[in-house]
């Protein structure tokens, strides 16, 4: 039996209220799986972030990665420092800002994430299996115009 709330703020708020919930719970379901996966090779999930932005998008900056991964300069900072400390990736000097360098996933990263991303692929493919095509591309849409709002 669904437990309702005593108090409403209006069918449409209580409705994005649920909905929120629910976005959050499926997200923490799955982050929550693939970080006991990425701890399992020794990774961070911020760690992960960092080497498949690398992986995929190529050589970039400090600025550019933390935009792309979601996440606080600081706190870059701070993986990447141990990132390059382990050899998974390697900085180079940036050509067009002297004060900053280009970072790039050295041959043991992308070592790594050759045998690991294809599994993360297949996990998250697994996560969403039980919605056909079709449902897939309208919960992408959904959510990429509430994003976009």
């Amino acid at each position: 039996m669904e437990k309702r709330s005593l108090i409403s703020y209006g069918k449409k708020t209580d409705q994005a209220m649920k909905t929120w919930v629910q976005i959050v719970k499926t997200y923490n379901r799955f982050a929550t799986q693939e970080i006991k996966y990425f701890s399992e090779h020794n990774l961070t999930f911020i760690q992960f972030k960092v080497l498949e932005v690398l992986y995929h998008r190529g050589d970039l900056s400090i600025g550019a990665i933390t935009k792309f991964t979601m996440s606080t300069p600081g706190n870059i900072t701070v993986v990447v420092k141990n990132l390059k400390r382990d050899g998974w990736i390697t900085a180079i000097p940036n050509p067009e800002d002297k004060r900053g360098s280009i970072l790039s996933i050295s041959q043991k990263g992308r070592d790594k994430m050759k045998s690991l991303f294809p599994q993360h692929a297949k996990n998250i493919h697994d996560y969403m299996d039980v919605l056909n095509e079709e449902e897939l591309d309208t919960l992408y849409t959904l959510l990429r115009k509430v994003y976009k709002a």
